[in-house]
């Protein structure tokens, strides 16, 4: 059996470990994990460039990756603490953009500012018991190729976009968007499409 499989298997081995890794209460993991351990798990390009103020909340038992060329700007935050964040190259991660996983940028995904993708949601479904500690449900989202967000944009669990598809400024995505459209509004609603044909945009 494995190191992980035991630690697994015992639940107050995982509590202590988990304890090890980050503090009650918190998300964000402990600065030695950060430092000695995370480099180790994860995979990130020694010519991508992550913000000296963004913030990397990130866990070894999760996946993360960052491809070529890649950018992370100032005051964005990423955490994979529920589910894997993978990052394609020549992405752009706008400033203030929040990614918590299970999430997946494909290649030359271009983000604005101030957008949010989040995989994770909180239970509320028993009145007795606060929201903030009830049971999480993770949904991956999944953004393909050429993909264009909007400044303030929503993703939300369970989503995904198509390739070069744009998603206007403002948007809230509920439901997944095809390739090759533009989607606006909260809901978002496809507007546009493209056509092979005519070599146009069209509207719907």
């Amino acid at each position: 059996m494995s190191l992980l499989a035991v630690i697994k298997s015992h639940p107050r081995i995982k509590k202590f470990v988990h304890w090890l890794i980050v503090r009650s209460g918190h998300s964000r993991p402990r600065i030695w994990v950060r430092w000695f351990v995370n480099p180790f798990f994860h995979e990130r390009s020694g010519k991508a460039i992550v913000g000296r103020y963004a913030r990397m909340d990130l866990f070894p038992f999760n996946d993360f990756k960052l491809g070529e060329h890649s950018i992370v700007e100032d005051f964005a935050a990423l955490n994979n603490g529920v589910g894997a964040i993978l990052i394609g190259h020549h992405v752009g991660v706008g400033l203030s953009n929040t990614i918590i996983g299970p999430v997946t940028l494909g290649n030359y995904v271009m983000m604005a500012q101030n957008i949010v993708l989040s995989g994770l949601n909180h239970g509320f479904e028993d009145i007795n018991t606060p929201p903030r500690i009830q049971k999480v449900v993770t949904k991956q989202i999944t953004i393909n190729d050429n993909v264009w967000l909007g400044a303030n944009c929503v993703v939300t669990a369970g989503v995904t976009i198509g390739q070069h598809a744009v998603i206007g400024a403002g948007s809230v995505v509920t439901k997944d968007i095809p390739a090759y459209s533009v989607a606006v509004g909260n809901p978002a609603k496809v507007i546009k499409k493209y056509n092979f044909d005519t070599g146009t945009w069209e509207k719907v």
